[in-house]
């Protein structure tokens, strides 16, 4: 085995002493205009199947620790902080509906949301502003940001679960199951008294 070139050692060393993840562009700005994708790719193939591998998490590379070992490093340690109710279902609505503003969360939520909600969803890093909406008023809208993505473990907001995938984890409320059984046995109900 060749040892590597130094193109692939400037990049593994710059990932490595990175706080974040980097972007062709920041690798660029470390080790010059070179072939990036070249070294990115031989690191991934160096790494593949080893302790810590080379992942790209929305246009960001990064090494972490392989999924499968995980349970070797976790330790039990008291989280800071828990994001609400509120939080995690404005979280989920930015997700699922980047670019959104306020209005139109609070739209889809039913409720007002404080301004404390997003505030500490953008100290935790998982969303960002992302402009102004070309509406009167030109209301501030928000994105996820690539911290969202390396947080949950998501290549791209695509590898979201949909609501099927949602329901099989249980993770839907069991009056959100109740009512959309109740729903669908409603229709049914109509359609029978329909034919009749």
């Amino acid at each position: 085995m060749n040892p590597p070139d130094d193109l692939v050692r400037g990049v593994e060393a710059a990932l490595f002493a990175a706080e974040q993840p980097l972007s062709i562009a920041d690798l660029r700005a470390h080790v010059g205009d070179q072939d990036i994708a070249r070294a990115l790719e031989t690191l991934r193939q160096d790494y593949a199947g080893r302790g810590i591998e080379l992942v790209e998490r929305g246009s960001r590379w990064h090494f972490q620790t392989a999924p499968d070992l995980a349970h070797i490093l976790r330790r039990e340690r008291e989280e800071p902080r828990k994001l609400s109710r509120a939080g995690i279902e404005t979280l989920a609505i930015i997700a699922y509906h980047e670019p959104v503003s306020r209005a139109e969360i609070e739209a889809i939520r039913g409720v007002q949301i404080s301004k404390g909600t997003l505030d500490v969803l953008m100290e935790a890093g998982w969303v960002r502003p992302a402009g102004r909406r070309e509406v009167p008023g030109r209301p501030l809208i928000y994105a996820t940001t690539p911290d969202f993505l390396t947080h949950f473990g998501l290549e791209s907001r695509r590898d979201l679960p949909g609501i099927d995938d949602l329901r099989a984890a249980g993770l839907l409320d069991p009056i959100d199951l109740a009512m959309a059984e109740f729903d669908l046995s409603q229709g049914a109900l109509e359609s029978t008294d329909e034919s009749e």
